[in-house]
């Protein structure tokens, strides 16, 4: 296949690059190939974020001898044959809340740590450690509520602050992140295989770094909640300002563990863009780490599109820009469907403005974007018309946060369903001035 010549050929080659990039954000290759060696003693998995059903089924088929622990499990993919299969291997699933942790979430950490206090030096505890684990596994400390985070974590979520910014809060109000699951697990060895949907693939702030130490402070999660003037109930903020410094990455509980990283959230950015070569298509990598207002965002890349068609500046057409990384969406008032994907693209298609030649898709790669059913959603020149005549105002709908709305009257909204994997946001746009 050579450079498309066709609005049909363009949404055809970015579906291919999106079938390479989550082909390469798989980690069940990689976690085959990172077994630790069994122990002396026993072996307890804890699976904790989105790809956690996955990685502790693979890992179960996997490992040569008994196991148990528990894993957490996405409301939206609760395969019932998979859930089987986890029990008959000796762990105990959880149905889990996200983005938002339920009761579910708190269960399921609540019999991670008593299992994990259980353990003993001849034995191994596992985590298997993905994105999303954040809301999925959730202790509140002594003298705070479920409800309490819960309010919490949607004041965060709605205030656009990055997701490293919020998760060294939550590590502040938990009896499991921030090294928790590990203290509890000491002096059984403990070993991380992880899968990254952050920003630097930081551990502390994969799913809140459960098995590492960190130095954050109560002080600077005071700091992100006063910056984005969020709202603390009275016992939260007690607590807060009253809490020791927690300990440093020199806890003797940490002197045996090893954390991996199996999939970043670049694998799949360089395996779209080897796919995109070999269709003919020069690709732009624009890196991993794009955060900020997905509005703002797709204003910039509007921007780079532009001189790429233009000028063929920084790269000749046919192209594609790839980037990654986590956008956000401060809500305020309504709230439609959607998310900071489908927010970006409806963003990005009034900024072209009907620019002929430029395709895009945005998804996140866990196959869902905020609200609503869709993974994201993908833009072409004629976007805005088919808008204009399903009576859709494009730019109303993005203002009143329902983006997936708008892109769902036109049928370009993207549904992959629940992946099995997270590696943050995926974007894709094609430039090929002479379609």
């Amino acid at each position: 296949m050579t450079a498309p010549h066709s609005d049909a050929n363009a949404g055809a080659l970015l579906n291919r690059l999106l079938d390479a990039a989550l082909a390469a954000a798989d980690p069940v290759p990689a976690l085959r190939a990172a077994l630790p060696a069994p122990p002396r003693g026993r072996t307890a998995v804890v699976a904790i974020g989105k790809a956690a059903p996955r990685m502790a089924a693979a890992f179960a088929a996997a490992w040569p001898g008994p196991l148990e622990g528990v894993v957490t499990v996405p409301g939206d993919a609760a395969d019932p044959d998979m859930l089987d299969a986890l029990r008959a291997s000796g762990l105990t699933p959880f149905a889990a809340g996200h983005p938002v942790p339920d009761a579910g979430s708190e269960a399921a950490a609540h019999a991670a740590l008593a299992l994990a206090g259980g353990l003993g030096a001849d034995d191994l505890l596992l985590c298997l450690l993905s994105g999303g684990g954040s809301a999925l596994f959730a202790a509140p400390l002594e003298g705070i509520t479920l409800d309490d985070k819960q309010v919490l974590t949607r004041a965060l979520l709605a205030s656009g602050a990055r997701i490293d910014e919020i998760n060294l809060v939550r590590r502040q109000l938990s009896a499991v992140k921030g090294g928790g699951l590990a203290r509890a697990a000491h002096p059984a060895r403990v070993v991380t295989l992880a899968v990254s949907d952050v920003v630097g693939d930081t551990p502390a702030v994969i799913a809140s770094g459960p098995t590492v130490a960190t130095g954050d402070t109560p002080a600077e999660a005071l700091d992100v909640l006063g910056r984005y003037g969020v709202t603390l109930p009275t016992r939260v903020r007690r607590l807060l300002e009253s809490a020791p410094v927690p300990p440093t990455a020199s806890d003797d509980a940490f002197a045996r563990d090893a954390w991996h990283l199996l999939v970043r959230p670049m694998d799949a950015l360089h395996a779209a863009a080897a796919e995109a070569r070999r269709l003919g298509v020069t690709p732009l990598l624009l890196g991993d780490a794009l955060e900020g207002d997905a509005r703002a965002t797709a204003v910039t890349l509007a921007g780079i599109v532009r001189a790429v068609a233009r000028d063929g500046v920084p790269v000749e057409p046919p192209a594609v820009l790839l980037s990654g990384g986590e956008l956000t969406v401060r809500l305020d008032g309504q709230v439609g469907t959607g998310g900071p994907n489908t927010a970006f693209v409806l963003a990005l298609a009034l900024a072209l403005d009907g620019a002929p030649g430029i395709h895009a898709l945005a998804v996140d790669t866990d196959g869902l974007d905020g609200s609503g059913p869709g993974a994201g959603g993908r833009c072409d020149p004629l976007t805005l018309v088919r808008l204009r005549k399903r009576g859709v105002d494009a730019r109303a709908a993005l203002a009143g946060h329902d983006a997936g709305g708008a892109l769902a009257a036109i049928g370009d909204v993207i549904e992959t369903g629940p992946t099995g994997t997270n590696v943050n946001d995926f974007r894709a746009i094609l430039v090929n001035p002479r379609g």
